[in-house]
């Protein structure tokens, strides 16, 4: 039995000498190696923080010293030194998330993996702390060097860095990705020193005997005064040649580091020095993303960030190469698009490839804005780029555009400026889990004045829909699709005049049928589904596209009024979504036909494939057609338009057919 077995708790790691948690750390990202090759995951940051993760478990005890990781897309190592050893399923329907979760232990805090945010968690669990008299209790903050262009991390740090007794402890998992690294003799030599000079700097009586000092000189007339200042002077500039920490320094943080983040020893020393000091400390741990995997030190795009199922020998994908992407679509077209227009511009927030932008980025290199993690600053960027005579395309995952509403709404919309917003992976994405579902943007931005809003159901309207989106220069669109795979084209055998696309007639060539399928996007699968399954049944049916669900078009109310029951079928949530816009509209022209909103509930739906997710809120063609089949015969809510001559029914009647 391999040590890694015996470890169920992170106290165990207590009793391991020095020469065990080095073999424990190989057996560590063999593990990880093995397992995430065989499921698909986070694999190149949790091969990065393996003795990062071991330090902090060894130096501080968890639960009752609270671990915090920016994302979590790193804590497969914590995972497995709290009794979770079990990957055979990880992010797979009832198996490990990919991300802390607090059902899963009680060493798990944050469940959210939006960026950013891990610093605020720590300053309000930290007051906490204090206000109910567990000021002892640390808490740990593992924040990437990626995380810290996010302005919420310096929001949080302005307010740690005011109360000196907080006992924070961030530790900056610097992946070496925005520091170069230190090579060569002296730089060895200055790692060498840098601990003893910490703990000298962080110890208590190191503070103390720099406050009396700075009394005493500052008490002491012109001569003192001057004298302090000078000396102030040079330590800060000495401290500033020493190491990149006076930046952290000026805000009140104390700073221990550059630490070799694969340095057990150096890693636990660090964190030793900065429990010791007992306020808030930045450890600055400059580690490897893929540390010790070959394959995805080589990987320069993003050296195994995640990756879907692989040889775990050589790091080659081992799945079926699949349909085209909706992302791959993306990037082709707006890559076109921008060699045609100038005036096109793209920003990302530090997810270039992830997004699609890569494309344009090879061929217009100025013209595409990487921003970092800040979406707020991204969409008043593009913003200030509208009036200054561009036209943006902002690309964001549909989830991160929760964190940009206020901007969206105040800067962009109030202003008219023409800035299009692109979202990959709306709708359910599947095994990130609750966070990283693009479910909510289609009804938080119902609420948007102006704002017209796209949802492609194939690649040729994703390619049409964006052409539409990037002309309009008054207002903001948004372009939506899912993640994974584009489907099968779907045709129109009819355009409306307003855009509209119809899809099918059950039956072919009526005019007034019993049920309109609004179908939103990608969900036009499942609608022509239901529509033959209606048919079956002997109940006819139209299925419609609005291409564009904002505004909603008044093709869609006309043919409201001609059916008898109208049914909205999307991939977001139900309360406040497309079918509950149309039919607000519905009653503000005057149309009474019933009207079912089916789409996700207001939940947090946990990790499964995109169809297992879809079939557990009943988002699949045959629970759709029961229900409307039991509205059509008015057995259910909201019931059909009665046919000529029958009673309206009531909850429980049969009309007579």
């Amino acid at each position: 039995m391999g040590l890694l077995e015996t470890v169920k708790d992170p106290q165990d790691l207590a009793k391991l000498s020095g020469t065990e948690l080095e073999q424990l750390a190989g057996e560590i990202r063999a593990f990880l190696i093995t397992n995430v090759a065989a499921t698909g995951g986070h694999l190149g940051p949790n091969l990065g923080v393996v003795e990062l993760t071991l330090a902090i478990h060894r130096i501080f005890e968890s639960p009752r010293d609270s671990i915090v990781f920016d994302t979590g897309h790193q804590s497969y190592v914590h995972k497995l030194l709290t009794g979770r050893q079990d990957f055979s399923t990880l992010r797979q329907q009832g198996g490990l998330s990919g991300y802390p979760e607090r059902a899963e232990s009680e060493h798990d805090i944050v469940e959210s993996s939006h960026a950013s945010s891990s610093l605020s968690w720590a300053d309000g669990i930290s007051r906490a702390r204090q206000l109910t008299g567990e000021g002892d209790r640390f808490v740990v903050a593992v924040v990437g060097d990626g995380a810290l262009t996010g302005g919420m991390t310096w929001e949080a740090i302005n307010n740690i860095a005011a109360d000196k007794r907080r006992r924070v402890v961030i530790v900056v998992n610097d992946n070496g990705r925005s520091y170069a690294p230190t090579v060569g003799g002296f730089a060895d030599y200055l790692a060498s020193l840098r601990p003893t000079i910490d703990s000298l700097r962080t110890a208590p009586a190191y503070e103390g005997m720099l406050d009396w000092w700075k009394k005493r000189l500052q008490n002491g007339g012109p001569v003192g005064q001057f004298t302090y200042k000078s000396l102030h002077a040079m330590k800060k500039g000495i401290k500033d040649w020493w190491a990149p920490q006076g930046m952290f320094e000026d805000l009140g943080m104390k700073y221990i580091g550059p630490v070799d983040g694969h340095n057990l020893q150096a890693m636990e020393h660090a964190l030793s020095t900065a429990k010791a000091y007992g306020g808030p400390v930045i450890v600055h741990a400059m580690t490897e993303k893929g540390h010790g995997y070959a394959p995805a030190l080589a990987n320069e795009a993003d050296q195994f960030h995640a990756v879907g199922i692989i040889d775990p020998e050589t790091g080659e994908s081992t799945e079926m190469p699949g349909a085209r992407s909706w992302t791959s679509v993306f990037a082709e077209e707006i890559a076109d698009i921008a060699d045609e227009r100038p005036d096109i511009v793209g920003i990302t927030g530090a997810m270039l490839i992830p997004v699609g932008l890569h494309k344009f980025a090879e061929r217009h290199p100025e013209r595409v804005i990487d921003v970092g993690i800040a979406e707020q600053h991204a969409l008043t960027s593009a913003a200030g780029m509208a009036f200054g005579g561009l036209h943006p395309v902002v690309a964001v995952y549909a989830t991160f555009l929760n964190r940009a509403f206020d901007q969206l709404l105040m800067d962009v919309a109030l202003h008219k400026a023409g800035v299009t917003i692109v979202l990959d992976r709306a709708g359910v994405t599947g095994p990130d889990g609750p966070s990283h579902h693009g479910m909510w943007d289609m009804a938080m931005v119902q609420i948007v004045p102006g704002l017209h809003l796209a949802a492609p159901r194939d690649a040729s309207r994703l390619r049409e829909e964006l052409r539409e989106a990037v002309a309009i220069n008054d207002a903001p669109t948004v372009v939506r699709f899912s993640k994974g795979s584009v489907g099968s084209e779907v045709e129109a055998i009819e355009r409306l005049h307003d855009g509209v696309d119809i899809l099918a007639r059950r039956p072919e060539g009526s005019t007034e049928n019993d049920v309109l399928i609004v179908s939103v996007g990608a969900m036009s699968e499942i609608a022509l589904d239901v529509a033959a399954r209606l048919g079956a049944q002997g109940i006819s049916s139209t299925v419609v596209d609005p291409r564009w669900v904002l505004p909603v078009r008044k093709s869609i109310i006309a043919l409201a009024a001609r059916h008898r029951l109208v049914i909205c079928i999307e991939d977001g949530v139900r309360a406040g979504g497309v079918g509950s816009r149309i039919r607000q509209e519905m009653r503000a022209a005057g149309v009474d036909t019933a009207l079912n909103e089916v789409g996700l509930p207001v939940e947090f739906l946990v990790h499964g494939s995109r169809s297992q997710v879809l079939e557990r809120v009943g988002l699949t063609a045959q629970k759709i057609t029961h229900d409307v089949v039991a509205q059509v015969l008015g057995t259910k809510v909201p019931f059909a338009r009665p046919l000529p001559g029958q009673e309206h029914p009531t909850t429980g009647s049969m009309p007579t057919l």
